[in-house]
Order: C-alpha cells, then sequence, then structure tokens
C-alpha cells in the first residue's frame, strides 16, 4: 500500500467550527445612515484613511482608501498599480522561448504555475506532445509549489492576528521545499524549470529519497498548524463570521480557488479540466460551507494535505521515458550532442537566437494556481514572438470580492480578510 493511500487528509471536518459557537456583531445595524449623520443613537462622522501601500502591512504594495464610520468600515476602494512591470508588453516583445523567465515573475509566489500556463498554451499551439515523465515531474514541483505558497500565506497571515510563531514554523517547512527546487533546478526561486515541450532537466540522484523525506513529515507539520491555530481564542473570535460572502456572490465577481471552495463549491480545474495528467491522481476538493474568514483558512490547511497526496503519487508512479519532447525544432537537443553532432549544434543556435514560431491562431490555457484560475492566451501570428500576451491573474479578479467581504465590519476584520484574501501584488499588477 502506497504512502498516499495510507494516509488521507482530515478534511474540513477536522476544523469545523460549531454552529452554536458562532457570535456575529450587528455592525450593519450600527451604521445607520450617513445622510441624516446617526447610527445607533449618535453622530457618526464618515472619514476616509489611507492604508498603504507600505509592503508589511498589506500583503504587498497595495493601497487602500477606507471610508469609516467610527470602528465600522463604510467602504473601501483598492488603489493598485504600485509594482507594474509591464510584463505581458515585454513578453511580445522576445521570442517565445525567452518569455519563460518573465511570466515566472508575475505572481512571485506561484513561478511554476505562471510558467504552466504559458508553456501549455504555446505547446497547444504547437500541438507537441510532452512526454508522461515530463507531465508527472512538473505535477511533483506544482505541488510542492502550492505548498510553498500556502505556507507563505498561512505564516504572514498569522502574524498578521497576532500568532508570532507560526510565522518561524512556516518558514521552517518554506525552506525545506526551496531547498528542493533548489536541488531538482539549480534555483530557488524563479527557476526556469518548465520548458515549452516539458522540463528542463531530470531530477537528480538522491531527489527522490529527499521529496519522501519531506511529504512523509509535512502532513504532521499540518497538524501542528491546525491544533496550535485552532486552539488560539483569538484567531478563532477573529475568523469565525467575518468577511463572509456566499458562492453565487463570488461567482457574479469570478472569484475562483480557495475562497470560492469555501463558500461551498468546488470547482477545482485540475478535477473540472485536467491538464497535466491530474486525471491520473486521487485526490478530494476541499470545501467549505459558510464561506467566512475561517473556512478559507481551513481549505487552504486541507489543501496541503492533497498536495502531498498527489506529489506521493506523481513519485511513486513515475512513468519512464523522456523528461522533455524530442523535436528538435522546439527544444534544445543535450547539450552532450553538440561537441559531436553539428546538426545538434545548428539546431541549439537557432533556437537561441531566433527561437520556434507556431502556425498562426490563438489559445487560453486555464491552470489551478495557489489563488484560483490563473490562465494565458497566447496570439499566434507565425512569427517567432508572441503577437499578444494576457494573464488572467486570479488575484486580480479576486481583489473585486474584498469590498463587498469588508464592508460592514471592524477594521479589525478588515485585516484579517485582506489576509484571508491572499493577495499577490506581482500578478495583480504585471
Amino acid at each position: 500500500m502506497s504512502p498516499s493511500e495510507q494516509r488521507s487528509s482530515p478534511g474540513m471536518s477536522e476544523y469545523r467550527r460549531r454552529e452554536d459557537s458562532i457570535t456575529l456583531s450587528p455592525v450593519e445595524e450600527q451604521l445607520g445612515d450617513p445622510e441624516d449623520g446617526h447610527a445607533a443613537g449618535r453622530t457618526q462622522e464618515l472619514l476616509t484613511l489611507n492604508f498603504g501601500p507600505h509592503h508589511p502591512a498589506t500583503h504587498g504594495v497595495l493601497r487602500l482608501l477606507v471610508t469609516l464610520q467610527g470602528e465600522i468600515v463604510h467602504d473601501i476602494k483598492p488603489i493598485i498599480g504600485y509594482v507594474h512591470t509591464g510584463i505581458e508588453k515585454t513578453a511580445e516583445d522576445k521570442s517565445y522561448w525567452k518569455v519563460i523567465p518573465v511570466v515566472e515573475r508575475m505572481d512571485y509566489l506561484a513561478y511554476h504555475f505562471n510558467a504552466m500556463a504559458f508553456c501549455g498554451a504555446v505547446e497547444t499551439l504547437l500541438e507537441v506532445e510532452v512526454p508522461r515523465r515530463a507531465q508527472y515531474l512538473r505535477v511533483i514541483q506544482l505541488e510542492l509549489n502550492r505548498i510553498m505558497s500556502h505556507l507563505v500565506w498561512l505564516g504572514t497571515s498569522a502574524l498578521d492576528l497576532g500568532a508570532i510563531s507560526m510565522f518561524w514554523y512556516c518558514f521552517r517547512e518554506r525552506e525545506k521545499i526551496l531547498d528542493l527546487f533548489e536541488m531538482s533546478t539549480g534555483a530557488r526561486m524563479h527557476t526556469r524549470y518548465f520548458q515549452v515541450g516539458g522540463v528542463a532537466e531530470d531530477i537528480p540522484p538522491g531527489f527522490a529519497a529527499k521529496l519522501r523525506g519531506f511529504l512523509d513529515e509535512m502532513p504532521g507539520r499540518v497538524d501542528q498548524y491546525g491544533a496550535l491555530l485552532n486552539s488560539n481564542e483569538i484567531v478563532l473570535q477573529r475568523l469565525r463570521g467575518t468577511g463572509t460572502l456566499d458562492a453565487d456572490a463570488l461567482l457574479e465577481l469570478g472569484v475562483t480557488g480557495p475562497l470560492l471552495r469555501a463558500a461551498g463549491n468546488a470547482w477545482d480545474l485540475r478535477k473540472a479540466d485536467p491538464y497535466c495528467s491530474y486525471e491520473d491522481f486521487d485526490f478530494k476538493i476541499p470545501i467549505g460551507t459558510v464561506g467566512d474568514n475561517y473556512d478559507r483558512f481551513a481549505v487552504r490547511l486541507a489543501e496541503m494535505y492533497e498536495s502531498v497526496k498527489i506529489a506521493e503519487q506523481a513519485l511513486e508512479g513515475l512513468p519512464d521515458g523522456p523528461h522533455i519532447t524530442d523535436d528538435r525544432k522546439v527544444a534544445l537537443p543535450p547539450r552532450h550532442e553538440l561537441a559531436t553532432s553539428m546538426e545538434a549544434l545548428i539546431h541549439h543556435f537557432k533556437l537561441v537566437t531566433e527561437g520556434f514560431r507556431p502556425p498562426p491562431g490563438e489559445i487560453y490555457y486555464p491552470v489551478e494556481s495557489p489563488r484560483g484560475e490563473l490562465g494565458c492566451f497566447v496570439s499566434s501570428d507565425g512569427s517567432a514572438k508572441p503577437a499578444r500576451v494576457h494573464m488572467r491573474d486570479p488575484s486580480f479578479v479576486n481583489l473585486q470580492a474584498f469590498s463587498h467581504m469588508a464592508k460592514g465590519g471592524y477594521i479589525a476584520d478588515l485585516i484579517a480578510t485582506l489576509a484571508m484574501l491572499d493577495p499577490i501584488l506581482g500578478g495583480i499588477d504585471r
């Protein structure tokens, strides 16, 4: 029996609240009518304040114009663009082969997902078949990246709520994932490991054993996170019943990912529209019931168990074969061939200097990132450079829901809701 069969995730039940313990503050009643200047029997003046854009306070350089009525949030206007890098237009000025390290830097906590979306779109245009071994190696890297992203979210969000120790615990496990990235790709972040047609290289000796050790250890660590935070009454009071938004409202706003699943909708592209061999793996989609900040916390925590299960299955069932397509018009030839094969040397030179030329057409390729649907639209005019590159970043779309979640709550609820939203400003601004 494989490790994935021996262990299953605890699901949402272990993180479920007791319904009779929820206490919702009647802040809506306190707002009153701002036109008559009275609320709850006393005058309330509307005050607009700046929150941000200083980095440590708001998970990135996000600026919020917050209109307050006492301690209650009356309105929010997010202002973005402080880290705008023009990545999409930069990508249109480079050959397809050279776009990969550019798009990786959008959502800087989900760089493998950025590369996967772009490479998947180009592979579809080229009609390139990705070897099965390469697909499984991609899945391993993607799920490790998902765990790493959730660890950064959990550590920084707990810090926002005053649970300081959790930050160090999460970054302890994050370092182990980055060590695995460094061992398999040569870099800890922005690895350029994903290539059109496969991955840059096969896993090195010793990687499988080190990965197994991490996968065996990680579920116990997640157990500790859950036990520690679920026994912290301050954390629970700040998450339960705050930032609530139902699935219908989220769908109208285009929200996907853990935010939508926390409201009870099990939409996940790995199940709904499988890519990269995800149909080969057995895993569950954790969902919530209420759609509040506690559900968002519990869903992401449960997702880490599922990512461990997927990575275990991918490692145990890793097929034999090449790690990248053998089409030398698309993929760089092996380095050892360059000294003995003139044809390999020519292909290498042409790919590096000019790149390949997909046929004219356009494609949208979505993947399930740690924050929801991350999609890449690529339009080809037959040249070596894409005519158009556009990314559907989930942080950008999900940010629309923030004001709906925070209105009527307290300032403290605003901070907790922003933490549970998990926005990445590099992806929002692009």
